[in-house]
């Protein structure tokens, strides 16, 4: 088993990005194993700790398939529609709520009558 080269926060040599990096670059890691960290060090804390692609070994990321946009489409449709009145809520629904914020804090009868 080796171990991985470890640097210093900002400090890697060129040739290494993290997997951010280099989808912001129009790549991904494309197989290949972590080759190197980078460490930030923190105080009675361990350290962050952050992985790094080789990236002449790095490839083109994939193309979006039709199949692929209808997915996500379906995926985050499924993630407005509010489970209690089966609307779609225009946003994510909250993970703490479960639901909408108009089914989660109705508005008392009252109120609407005075306003």
């Amino acid at each position: 088993m080796s171990t991985l080269p470890v640097f210093r926060w900002r400090l890697a040599p060129d040739g290494y990005a993290t997997r951010r990096q280099l989808r912001a670059a129009g790549l991904r890691p494309g197989g290949q194993g972590v080759a190197a960290q980078l460490e930030r060090p923190r105080r009675r804390r361990p350290p962050l700790v952050a992985y790094l692609y080789r990236i002449e070994h790095a490839r083109p990321v994939r193309p979006m398939t039709p199949a692929k946009w209808a997915a996500l489409a379906k995926a985050n449709a499924a993630r407005r529609t509010c489970p209690h009145c089966r609307h779609d809520a225009g946003y994510v629904i909250p993970a703490t709520l479960g639901m909408c914020v108009a089914c989660a804090f109705p508005e008392p009868a009252e109120s609407l009558r005075s306003a």
